[in-house]
């Protein structure tokens, strides 16, 4: 017997048996349909899911610190950079963030804003944030720049930067994130088209991460190079003290927070002709689990002092995870990053990158050292390229009947 006429018979076999178990099914679902009409069929045993569980979900807007910084993050992000329009002062500042905190109110809790023209876009919160940054001018602009916290202002200058002006800096930001993005995009549209007399969009970023529901709950995301992104990262609830500001230095911001935001491009094109050992070796982690080299699990602390049969260091001195490491605890921040992939240029196949977005209590505390350290050498550095960069600070969240920035602007 050939082959093939094995298999045709196996397959003939399979769907006898197949065929009959289905008679027999049929036959024993006609007999209790007659021997048991007063009551209807047993219903399987799945519990019921709701298809619009993601869509209909909702985060506090009103509180102590604003949604968007220790919530975890949606699939979806926009970062919207604008720049205060001439005249604009304290009374105006106020003026705008009225009407920004009742939108957002309004949009977070699944209902259109007052001037909504799509008021049906609004209906789907999907987990919707909505995070408020101020730049430097907003201070000059209020008169109030003795409040200005002295770290916010551009980073210093790193020699892996190649900085773009169409990413940096900005006025005032607006973080929208949702697990749909076209609520994201209603979002951002209403709040910057209710903004036009007081500011002017100067950049627009958008990222993505994995939809809810296709990873396990707090899966560490991956990057478009394919590493875990954000291992070492920040706990919320066990790290407060390193994200938001406690004291009174200034104290309109105690509740607050520094946000970076970083726009950091990838040669996926390069990257591709590197091995799969190559690439490892880069960041210090095998690819498939996010284990450190030396370890077995993703979290596992990475023996820097190990070496191999040679001598050689397991973890190279220039890895990604050993140059990010840093005795000082403090040195630590809260990374919320998302991927992007745009429309490439002429002549490249691709344009994408990460979104690289912190929030750390003082950013010339936390983040400086740790991105000096990763300047001087990193291995990583021959493939990523930081194109963009701001710093804003995150006022504190409000009750309600108070608007977002009410502690430097109404204190």
């Amino acid at each position: 017997m050939t082959a093939r006429e094995w298999d045709r018979r196996s397959f003939l076999r399979g769907g006898a048996v197949a065929l009959g178990g289905a008679s027999v099914a049929v036959a024993g679902r006609a007999i209790w349909d007659v021997t048991r009409t007063d009551e209807a069929p047993p219903a399987d045993p799945v519990d019921p899911v709701d298809p619009t569980a993601a869509g209909s979900a909702t985060v506090p807007f009103h509180g102590p610190h604003q949604a968007g910084v220790v919530t975890t993050p949606p699939a979806w992000a926009t970062f919207v950079a604008l720049d205060l329009r001439d005249g604009v002062d304290r009374g105006a500042l106020v003026r705008l963030l009225r009407i920004w905190t009742d939108d957002i109110a309004r949009l977070t809790a699944g209902r259109a804003g007052l001037a909504d023209t799509e008021p049906e876009l609004a209906a789907v919160p999907a987990s919707l944030t909505v995070t408020l940054g101020f730049g430097p001018r907003v201070f000059t602009a209020a008169g109030l720049e003795e409040q200005r916290p002295p770290w916010l202002a551009p980073l210093p200058a790193f020699g892996v930067d190649r900085l773009e002006d169409a990413w940096c800096g900005g006025d005032l930001l607006l973080q929208v994130c949702a697990d749909d993005p076209v609520t994201v995009s209603h979002a951002v549209r209403l709040l910057t088209k209710d903004a036009r007399t007081f500011v002017a969009p100067r950049w627009v970023q958008r990222g993505f991460r994995r939809s809810p529901g296709t990873t396990p709950a707090g899966t560490t995301m991956r990057n478009l190079m394919g590493q875990v992104d954000g291992t070492r990262n920040l706990v919320p609830g066990q790290d407060d003290d390193l994200i938001w500001q406690t004291d009174g230095d200034p104290a309109w911001l105690v509740g607050g927070t520094a946000m970076i935001v970083r726009r950091i491009a990838t040669d996926l094109d390069t990257w591709d002709q590197l091995d799969r050992v190559g690439r490892e070796l880069v960041i210090g982690r095998t690819l498939d689990t996010g284990a450190p080299l030396t370890g077995t699990f993703e979290h596992d602390e990475p023996d820097l002092a190990a070496r191999d049969t040679l001598g050689f260091p397991v973890i190279d001195t220039a890895a990604h995870i050993r140059r990010a490491r840093t005795d000082d605890p403090t040195q630590r921040f809260l990374r919320r990053g998302y991927n992007y992939d745009d429309p490439p240029p002429p002549g490249r196949s691709t344009d994408s990158g990460l979104v690289f977005v912190t929030f750390q209590r003082d950013p010339l505390h936390q983040f400086v050292p740790i991105q000096q350290r990763l300047d001087e050498a990193d291995l990583l550095n021959r493939w990523t390229t930081p194109i963009g960069s701001a710093v804003f600070a995150v006022p504190p969240g409000c009750a309600e009947g108070e608007i977002l920035g009410h502690t430097l602007l109404e204190g």
